[in-house]
């Protein structure tokens, strides 16, 4: 499993604009294989920082659903409104291996 972790610089006075756009990339992602955690919006912290996290089960699956999406009529169109709005100035893509059972044993046996 691979999480995509994508931080969006978005223009502060078009968060609903913004909203618009992840809404519509949820299901979209969820389509094509993969598995949406959801976009975070400025609450209380910058207002021009935005989040979206989602899982594909290989870095292959993400980079077969990036192919897929060029030619996908519906992600062209949260594409195309996205540039049409202008509501995100720039984004970082981070690839990260979630951790997600914990084990004491190592720390236990480092104290013996």
């Amino acid at each position: 499993m691979i999480t995509c972790y994508i931080t969006y610089e978005i223009d502060p006075g078009k968060i609903t604009e913004f909203e618009i756009y992840a809404r519509a990339w949820i299901p979209l992602v969820n389509r094509m294989g993969g598995i949406h955690l959801g976009y975070f919006l400025p609450h209380e912290s910058a207002n021009d920082l935005a989040v979206a996290i989602f899982n594909f089960p290989s870095l292959a699956a993400y980079e077969d659903y990036r192919r897929k999406s060029m030619d996908d009529a519906e992600c062209q169109a949260a594409f195309a409104y996205s540039a049409k709005h202008k509501i995100i100035r720039r984004y970082d893509r981070q690839f990260l291996r979630p951790v997600s059972e914990g084990d004491l044993a190592p720390l236990l046996a480092d104290q013996a």
